[in-house]
């Protein structure tokens, strides 16, 4: 699996239909939702091509909403958080290639469906002209972070989630993970954020709280708040990872990512997080949230990738929902040959 700053193909999104984390066709709330992930889908198209996967029926609207230049296919959808429901797309010497996990609703949550989103890997990853390869493993994108350099980021209560992947030990899962995306070197962190563990939340994907930056730099999310709970957890998070070498034996150098200055929504704990970004073709899409420290981050990201442009995005709608930038967004890298 290449680094997410890696050159692109392309990205993948899916397209927000009337369900339980969005609501009935006409609400205003599946509304903001779609304006929203459109806002993402027009941002990351400014760098590279983008396709969004529509439910049945729904292509036509999106693409009037969506604008000119993006690609709307359909294919029948529960949900549009692309990250954990498409393929994780590998390279090699035959090309293009891609791992389809099983997928599970985060753990057979509740409120979750998936009959269809179990089929979005496949569908992607064949219109994407990837050879699949199908993995037993029940993962998400968003469970996942690598350095293309052989080291991968996991959590503790994704991959070994009884609800998920029963009996495996985490040497098992461990294996399965190198397997499939030709790593060697797993950083396990013990938990997520806080608000990941309530009834809508993924119990803990990495991709909230930190993320690989370049080869030996990773960024991660701090909460500055001594009275938030995951002040203490971002503590042991951080020193978790200084601690930590990568596949090549160099310490990792830990750029952290002060949360915005709310430190709650909904009356729960915020999780808002500039950690879920999208690295692009010569640009971040990074999440705002009408913030004091948006420029902040901001800031902190042009210092990483002076190459690159840094697009601020509104991204209060899509974490009301459940998730943030990166988790509604795939990226398919370019293969050799390709321009």
């Amino acid at each position: 699996m290449p680094p997410e700053w890696a050159p692109h193909d392309r990205t993948w999104m899916a397209w927000p239909g009337p369900n339980a984390t969005f609501g009935a066709e006409g609400e205003e709330s599946l509304g903001r939702a779609r304006h929203a992930w459109a806002e993402v889908a027009r941002a990351v198209r400014r760098f590279e091509p983008v396709t969004v996967v529509a439910g049945a029926g729904q292509s036509g609207a999106a693409a009037r909403l969506l604008g000119p230049g993006i690609d709307v296919v359909e294919a029948p959808l529960d949900d549009a958080w692309m990250r954990d429901i498409g393929p994780t797309f590998l390279t090699g010497p035959g090309g293009l290639a891609a791992t389809d996990w099983v997928f599970n609703g985060w753990g057979a949550q509740d409120w979750a469906a998936w009959d269809r989103d179990r089929h979005i890997g496949a569908f992607v990853a064949g219109r994407a002209g990837a050879r699949r390869f199908a993995s037993p493993l029940v993962n998400e994108g968003g469970g996942i972070h690598v350095d293309g350099e052989g080291t991968v980021l996991l959590t503790e209560t994704v991959q070994l989630d009884p609800d998920r992947n029963p009996g495996w030990t985490r040497a098992r899962a461990e294996a399965e993970i190198h397997a499939q995306l030709g790593t060697r070197k797993a950083i396990w962190l013990p938990r997520g954020l806080t608000r990941d563990y309530g009834r809508f939340g993924t119990r803990g994907h990495v991709d909230i709280v930190a993320a690989f930056a370049a080869p030996g730099v990773v960024v991660a999310h701090t909460q500055p708040d001594p009275s938030h709970p995951d002040h203490e957890v971002c503590r042991e998070l951080v020193a978790l990872l200084r601690g930590s070498t990568d596949a090549r034996g160099r310490e990792l150098t830990v750029v952290e990512l002060p949360a915005p200055t709310v430190t709650e929504t909904d009356g729960e704990p915020a999780d808002l997080s500039y950690v879920n970004h999208y690295l692009c073709n010569g640009g971040v899409v990074l999440c705002a949230f009408g913030d004091p420290r948006d420029e902040h981050a901001a800031g902190i990201f042009r210092r990483l990738f002076p190459s690159r442009t840094v697009t601020l995005v509104d991204a209060r709608e899509i974490f009301a929902a459940g998730g943030g930038i990166h988790c509604i967004t795939q990226q398919q890298p370019r293969t050799a040959g390709q321009r």
